[in-house]
């Protein structure tokens, strides 16, 4: 009898964490205290994860699905979909969808849109609004700055837009506002 019961809490436990849990521990994402997949309101912990995360994900690669939230740090890197807040990784970034924050790592890339800071090495965005800092600094669309050794808009005009946009490529300082 005593075994049942147990047995019938952590079903029941392990039913109420898949759903929301505040504390998550992976080390790959299907090998994990809570399912793949599953919203993270407070602490994740990895070696590597994919979970909605809103609050604090440390680990070496963290990928995060859906709209997450909060600080991620990343010894390797971080995946996200939609992202608000700091998303730091040792050698990349990855943004599928809409971010806003501070993307910072070796190499940053946004697929969609961009609203804050990149910091790192290389630096590329579909729309971005806000600074890109790195030594090669790409946008298609800025309303921002890029400041580094070679700084690219795509939709800038050569020069036939100065003050407002100053040209596709340039030196130490491009912008388009």
């Amino acid at each position: 009898m005593k075994k049942l019961f147990s047995l019938t809490v952590l079903v029941l436990l392990g039913q109420a964490l898949s759903a929301q849990s505040f504390f998550q521990a992976s080390l790959t994402p299907d090998i994990a205290v809570v399912e793949k997949g599953a919203q993270i309101e407070g602490v994740a912990l990895n070696i590597w994860g994919e979970n909605q995360v809103n609050g604090l994900d440390l680990g070496f690669v963290n990928g995060l699905t859906g709209s997450s939230s909060g600080l991620n740090i990343a010894f390797l890197g971080s995946y996200a979909e939609n992202y608000k807040g700091v998303l730091w990784g040792g050698f990349f970034t990855r943004s599928t969808g809409t971010f806003v924050g501070w993307q910072a790592a070796t190499v940053n890339i946004n697929d969609l849109s961009f609203k804050g800071l990149q910091s790192g090495l290389v630096n590329i965005a579909n729309r971005a609004e806000g600074v890109q800092l790195g030594f090669v600094n790409y946008a298609k669309d800025l309303y921002g700055v890029q400041i580094g050794a070679i700084n690219v808009v795509e939709s800038n005009e050569w020069f036939t837009n100065l003050p407002t946009d100053l040209a596709k490529g340039f030196p130490f300082v491009n912008w388009s506002f």
